[in-house]
């Protein structure tokens, strides 16, 4: 499976920096808390047990998908309004 993502701190969160972070009760290195934490624990346990290539793309830059998310997030961020 293959996961892109133009967060280059979503992916290196779930591919190094959640080990650390569970290790230490889900703080930083600096001891505060890991921001969104429950997103986290819920991303984590989505793709526990599943081999995943993690695929960084630039945001904006046509990447099909990407564009697609991008306006879907758009999109409910206006519904909120």
């Amino acid at each position: 499976m293959v996961i892109t993502s133009d967060s280059e701190d979503v992916l290196t969160g779930i591919t190094e920096w959640i080990e650390n972070w569970e290790k230490r009760n889900w703080r930083i290195a600096s001891k505060k808390p890991v921001l969104n934490v429950e997103l986290w624990k819920e991303l984590d346990g989505l793709v526990g047990g599943h081999t995943i290539e993690w695929v960084w793309v630039k945001g904006h830059s046509g990447h099909a998908e990407n564009e697609i998310a991008d306006q879907l997030a758009n999109r409910e961020i206006d519904e909120l309004d």
